[in-house]
């Protein structure tokens, strides 16, 4: 069983970079497995700057749909495995069409998954979406319900949660 931790935050609140110094400071061989897909050309800059923060010699996998499946492949060679982002994970589930039912027995999967990985270590990237106004059409509901479901089911099961607030870790759980 892997231990597990949790970051969430709000935007650019250092959450990715907080993870990535983390694994830095084990020192161990990190496997980073990224859900963003580069729809425009904003996002592929993102996602570039992204990369080039990291180790070199860490392994990446991208795969923004199927989580669960990656995490139950991934081989015992990899000490730490960080999962950036489940909100964007969550977004393109949302953009696949899936319904909520669905999507919720994903969460599921993948909060099963993440127990069983082989990797000693995982740490989990999130939104936090509790502390905004309610948005304003029936997509964003979905996604900031779904999001705090997946946020509260991971946090539930990780042994250390951490929330990002300007650059602070704060320890939660």
């Amino acid at each position: 069983m892997s231990k597990v931790i949790f970051i969430f935050g709000g935007t650019r609140s250092g959450k990715s970079r907080y993870a990535v110094q983390i694994a830095k400071k084990l020192g161990k061989k990190t496997v980073f497995i990224a859900t963003a897909t580069a729809l425009d050309d904003e996002m592929k800059e993102r996602i570039r700057l992204h990369k080039i923060s990291r180790p070199k010699e860490w392994g990446l996998i991208e795969e923004p749909v199927n989580l669960s499946c990656i995490i139950l492949g991934l081989k015992p060679i990899y000490a730490v495995a960080i999962i950036d982002c489940i909100g964007l994970w969550i977004s393109n589930l949302l953009m696949a069409n899936m319904k909520d039912g669905i999507i919720e027995e994903r969460i599921k999967k993948l909060t099963a998954s993440i127990l069983k990985a082989k990797a000693g270590l995982i740490i989990i990237v999130s939104n936090e979406v509790g502390c905004g106004i309610v948005p304003g059409d029936p997509l964003s509901r979905r996604f900031r319900d779904l999001a705090g479901l997946a946020n509260q089911t991971i946090a539930a099961k990780a042994d250390k949660v951490i929330l990002m607030q300007a650059g602070i870790p704060v320890k939660i759980k």
